[in-house]
Parts: C-alpha cells; sequence; structure tokens
C-alpha cells in the first residue's frame, strides 16, 4: 500500500473513532470530503476539494461538501488556514507542523521543526487565555515567484 492510500485509510479510521465519539454519522459526503483533502499536499480551497468530491460523487452540493469540510475540522480532522489576502484554505495534514506562505502567489508548504514545537506559551498568553494548540506561519517569497521576478527584472533591462 503506497504512503497516500495508508494516509487515506487512516484518515476514515479516525473519522469513524472521532464521529462515533461525537454521536455524529459518517456520511459518504464526509468521507469523500476527507479522501479529498487527505490525498492532497497544497492545502486546497474549499472550491478545489468540492471539485475533487464531484468527481468521486457526481451531484453533490457545494454547500454539503462546504458543511462537510466544516465538520472535519470541528472533529479536528483538518484545520483551517487562514492568511491575508486569501480565501480560508484546508490542512489535511495531522501531524504537527507548520507553515511558509507565499505573499505572491499564496502557496502554503509544511514545514516540520522540533524547535519550533517547543516554543514556550508566553506567559501572559497563558494568562488571558487558555491555549490549545499553535502553529507558526513565515510569509515572504516562495522560490518559483523569486525566479520569475528574477526572470523579469533581467528582461527589462
Amino acid at each position: 500500500m503506497n504512503k497516500n492510500a495508508r494516509l487515506v485509510e487512516e484518515g476514515l479510521k479516525e473519522l469513524e473513532r472521532r464521529s462515533a465519539e461525537a454521536g455524529q454519522p459518517v456520511t459518504i459526503q464526509r468521507r469523500a470530503a476527507l479522501k479529498a483533502l487527505v490525498r492532497r499536499f497544497d492545502h486546497p480551497t474549499a472550491e478545489a476539494v468540492y471539485a475533487d468530491v464531484i468527481a468521486e460523487l457526481p451531484g453533490v452540493s457545494k454547500a454539503t461538501v462546504y458543511r462537510a469540510l466544516d465538520n472535519l475540522v470541528q472533529l479536528g480532522l483538518a484545520r483551517k488556514v487562514h492568511h491575508q489576502g486569501s480565501v480560508a484554505r484546508y490542512d489535511g495534514n495531522g501531524e504537527r507542523h507548520h507553515h511558509l506562505i507565499c505573499r505572491v502567489c499564496g502557496k502554503i508548504e509544511d514545514i516540520a521543526s522540533e524547535l519550533l514545537d517547543a516554543i514556550p506559551v508566553p506567559k501572559l498568553a497563558k494568562e488571558k487565555f487558555e491555549v490549545h494548540d499553535f502553529f507558526v506561519s513565515f510569509q515572504g517569497i516562495c522560490r518559483d515567484c523569486k525566479n520569475a521576478q528574477s526572470f523579469v527584472r533581467r528582461r527589462s533591462r
């Protein structure tokens, strides 16, 4: 079994477990949304997940897929990722990680870092807020956009 198939299988088992704990049914639409999300590593928009789901379930409504994604977030099987000037994206990577975000094209890349994982929660934050989780986002310019900018500058000389 390849890694992607294993991730999908593990994700579906976890969906069943967490849905049972929450007293929620495991619908075919939720299963399809989870499979579509776990198969992707590009932090897709809800629209992109919908496009993948209708390939498997023709006739499913956009609203149903959006509700399924929100349900996956509530169950802790996905994370809704927001950054300034962009539509919300979804992250199906359940392992601890952080993000590199390109300010030009909006691309989001996962990075794992034990050093970032170990950042202590500031005392002030603990006093004012019950912190359950955190992740670090670095914003900048990805290699593709940087190369494209360099190419445009060279051509304009």
